[in-house]
């Protein structure tokens, strides 16, 4: 885990960069988009992981699981599930 100074010293950078240069508005819009489609990934994963814990079905919730469940939505959860029962 990375230590909180350094965090602090990254994001504070990035605004540095951010007021120096300035970023074009569309690239800070994707990668909000991005972000906000990776925590509805991880809810979707969440809310999955409540009700299929009755059944004995746990999908991981990480980076690639998350993404995939936020990109693609409803269907990509459902891919997970369907992965996670038969294949592995």
């Amino acid at each position: 885990m990375p230590q909180p100074i350094w965090v602090i010293a990254i994001v504070s950078g990035l605004i540095i960069l951010l007021l120096l240069f300035g970023i074009p508005l569309k690239l800070l819009r994707f990668i909000g988009q991005g972000v906000v489609k990776l925590v509805i990934g991880a809810l979707f994963l969440f809310v999955l992981n409540t009700i299929g814990n009755g059944v004995g079905l746990h999908v991981p919730i990480n980076l690639i699981t998350a993404s995939v469940a936020g990109f693609l939505g409803i269907p990509g959860v459902f891919a997970l599930t369907v992965i996670q029962l038969w294949i592995i």
